[in-house]
């Protein structure tokens, strides 16, 4: 029986690419730079901010990155301004997290965006405290796909990786879950394609949040 829901945050519960790619796009204007499209911007995100920069800067030209560092700061000013801007839940995904509280599942967010704007993120969508535990980029901590944060968030909750269903949208957290131990579940409705997940082979992929609730309603039937 499933204990603990871990989810990636962007691509996964919100849409939050409109945020990401207005914040760049601004940051590539200082440099006479883009703009790139959001279709675009699906495929150069999941691995944090750094390498987000790195890859824009790279695809509009920069291939010597001279303006990384630059850019690196400058992002940062935009995002902590707009990471709200046109953020929202997927479509299914309130009544999916309420599904599980009600069922006593915890619920916990693991994501490479700073931990600063995950907070505000999740907790602008969600409402405060909502989560049992959110964990954005920090220093002490390796990024994903290092399982170290899925593995940390389950100890912090008394919750074996083995009893922990880790959802998410990329490749980046196919690996994570996997690496961590716990029972992967790529979703198609994020910011990559199913056959990109199916590549990893994860336990499940899904379509829409509620099929998570008939995973653990069946997971739940079968413990019995």
């Amino acid at each position: 029986m499933y204990k603990c829901c871990i989810f990636d945050l962007d691509g996964t519960l919100i849409n939050s690419i409109k945020a990401i790619a207005y914040s760049c796009n601004l940051t590539l204007k200082k440099y006479n730079l883009g703009p790139i499209d959001e279709d675009t911007y699906k495929i150069l995100v999941g691995d944090g901010y750094e390498k987000l920069i790195e890859r824009a800067l790279i695809h509009c030209g920069d291939n010597n990155l001279e303006n990384y560092e630059d850019a690196l700061v400058t992002y940062m000013e935009y995002f902590k301004i707009h990471c709200m801007h046109e953020v929202k839940a997927y479509d299914g995904i309130h009544d999916m997290l309420d599904f599980l509280k009600k069922n006593d599942i915890k619920i916990a967010v693991l994501s490479n965006k700073p931990h600063a704007q995950t907070v505000e993120n999740v907790d602008s969508i969600f409402g405060n405290g909502y989560f049992d535990n959110i964990s954005g980029e920090k220093t002490n901590v390796k990024r994903k796909p290092d399982p170290d944060g899925a593995i940390i968030i389950a100890n912090k909750l008394d919750i074996s990786p083995c009893e922990c269903l880790y959802i998410g949208d990329t490749n980046t957290d196919m690996k994570t879950g996997i690496s961590a131990g716990m029972d992967v579940v790529g979703v198609t409705w994020g910011f990559r394609d199913r056959k990109e997940l199916e590549s990893f082979n994860p336990k499940y992929v899904i379509d829409h949040p509620s099929e998570i609730i008939d995973i653990v309603k069946n997971t739940v039937l079968v413990s019995n």
